[in-house]
């Protein structure tokens, strides 16, 4: 019986996959003209790897096919892009603006909010929303941001007769907390559910690249009936209750003196879809929910991982620890938090910060769907309708657009450097339209943190940048800790 039902399956899976690739024929032809790796029958080019070992695939191919390569499984054609030029072709192109499949894997969590939706919708949200992130706003955050860092300065303090602190936990508490404080108006200090809420995103990312390389469960039906589809739900439960708690808290206190805005502040990112639904009716309890699971997630979790490797890789550099500091010695008052002024001072911050996002771009590769046929500098043609995958880790390492680019070296974002390089051999925050709305917001978030972290502590390697092991993930995760020593000045 479970033979017949096994052969059935394999039947049903061969018809399926025929099929879409016989409807997709125009998008075949020109896909199969690009190199790429050895290919299966129906798997195509995919393994059924580890999410680390899936890592180093993705390096491989970027470095063995450079500058362009194809990939695919089932009916999915995915090309590979790493030049500079061919990504200003489809990044520049609003046309090009649809995201890829792979998000189409996290509606069930994100539902189609500002990360994953397109056209009119995307569109409308952007300018509800763009508002949130408006530098007079940022100026009113500088105080939370400076609060939250004092509290993770003296819970380090607490640990510095510890051999070395592994500074995931606190520093993903600190970016959770200031954009609860900041972009959505509620406190999470006492909140019991952040640790589930932590530990669901990390769970959901190691399911999400499962998914990701099984064909079989690329397949709605399949995907529905499987173990992994009822694990999921458990965690999207677990986030979607943690966000719904907040907005249910927010709307408490929520009244039309508050949507006049009587406080004289700027109204923050909840506060903006709140007014929206009760004065316009431009987004209902759906989408309001649907945008903050996306900023909660997206706020917190790419500035942590950002953070993380960025003090490691300062506690790895320490003349350039020493230099950073005293520039924040010779801005920032001694006696007081460091003003939004001048934190904007902060120049060859500015470059640390820049080279570290270079090494370390927290979301390593983005997703688009070609809107019409693309003919690339690289000489291939992508079709219409053709997925495409934006390889940001790789194109930041490479020989040809960086010298010795495993070197940190904050001296590349030097005005006079950057004018030489293509424009889009730099994209930690993705560019043109769909750029990373939020990218002010995290670069003050960063440079808040680094200025209280640095004024206390000196930071001593442990963790070096080579004993750390990536896995795939929706960001740039590591599979093992991140330790640094921290010593009081």
């Amino acid at each position: 019986m479970n033979a017949l039902v096994l052969v059935a399956l394999l039947l049903l899976f061969s018809l399926y996959y025929f099929w879409r690739k016989w409807r997709y024929e125009t998008v075949w032809k020109y896909v199969s003209a690009i190199p790429g790796p050895k290919e299966k029958p129906i798997i195509g080019t995919f393994s059924f790897g580890t999410a680390e070992s899936q890592f180093l695939t993705d390096r491989n191919n970027g470095k063995e096919f450079y500058p362009i390569y194809r990939m695919w499984t089932l009916d999915i054609p995915i090309v590979g892009i790493l030049n500079p030029e061919d990504i200003e072709l489809i990044i520049n192109n609003p046309k090009h603006n649809t995201k890829s499949y792979v998000y189409e894997l996290i509606h069930e969590w994100l539902g189609t909010g500002l990360l994953t939706s397109s056209g009119q919708k995307w569109q409308h949200r952007r300018k509800m929303l763009t508002p949130a992130f408006h530098f007079n706003t940022l100026q009113e955050y500088v105080e939370v941001l400076n609060n939250e860092t004092t509290v993770v300065v003296n819970q380090l303090r607490d640990l510095c007769n510890e051999p070395f602190v592994n500074v995931i936990k606190p520093i993903t508490d600190y970016a959770l907390n200031s954009i609860a404080e900041t972009a959505l108006g509620v406190s999470l200090r006492e909140e019991s559910n952040c640790t589930k809420y932590r530990e669901a995103i990390h769970n959901y990312g190691m399911s999400f690249v499962h998914r990701a390389v099984r064909p079989w469960l690329l397949i709605p039906f399949i995907y529905k009936l499987s173990s992994l589809k009822r694990k999921n739900e458990e965690m999207i439960k677990i986030m979607h209750d943690f966000c719904d708690n907040i907005i249910n808290n927010r709307q408490i206190n929520f009244t039309p003196e508050t949507m006049n805005n009587s406080r004289g502040k700027r109204l923050n990112l909840l506060e903006l879809m709140l007014k929206a639904k009760y004065t316009r009716a431009e987004i209902d309890d759906a989408g309001i929910r649907e945008e903050l699971n996306t900023f909660t997630f997206a706020g917190h979790d790419t500035t942590a991982m950002a953070l993380i490797y960025t003090l490691m890789e300062l506690a790895n550099q320490p003349k350039i620890q020493d230099e950073l500091y005293q520039e924040i010695m010779s801005v920032v008052d001694e006696s007081d938090e460091p003003s939004y002024q001048q934190l904007g001072k902060l120049k060859f911050m500015d470059r640390c910060i820049k080279e570290c996002l270079r090494l370390y771009p927290s979301v390593p590769v983005i997703g688009r769907i070609s809107g019409e046929e693309i003919k690339t500098k690289t000489g291939y043609v992508i079709p219409n309708n053709c997925f495409i995958h934006i390889y940001i880790y790789d194109l930041h390492r490479r020989p040809e657009l960086w010298e010795n680019p495993e070197k940190f070296d904050p001296d590349r974002f030097l005005p006079e450097n950057v004018a030489k390089r293509h424009p889009f051999a730099y994209l930690p925050f993705s560019a043109g339209g769909r750029n990373c709305i939020g990218q002010k917001f995290a670069l003050l978030e960063m440079k808040t943190f680094l200025c209280g972290i640095l004024r206390n502590f000196k930071l001593e390697s442990v963790t070096k940048p080579e004993d750390i092991i990536y896995r795939s993930d929706i960001v740039l995760r590591s599979s093992t800790d991140i330790n640094v020593k921290f010593v009081p000045r």
